[in-house]
């Protein structure tokens, strides 16, 4: 489902100039992140590391650009996290 998010934002990135909400991804990452942290109930790891995205949605299209951008940073950065965690039971 990141991986998704992750297509997801690169879609809305395409589409340029400011045409989109950032509402809905920033809602749906929270949501997915939420999720995330169950795998890691009473640990101090990493996990740690990754903050809720206050929900925004800037009416200039950079300022839009910049909130996507750190959502696909903060994405991409989860899942490799979670893929860890299979390598680990590997």
């Amino acid at each position: 489902m990141l991986e998704r998010l992750l297509e997801d934002t690169q879609v809305l990135h395409q589409q340029g100039a400011g045409y989109y909400s950032c509402t809905p991804i920033i809602h749906r990452y929270n949501k997915l992140l939420d999720q995330a942290r169950t795998l890691f109930e009473g640990e101090h790891t990493l996990i740690s590391t990754f903050e809720d995205q206050p929900e925004q949605d800037p009416k200039d299209p950079a300022d839009k650009m910049k909130v996507l951008q750190g959502i696909r940073i903060e994405v991409g950065q989860l899942i490799t996290l979670l893929e860890s965690l299979g390598k680990d039971a590997d």
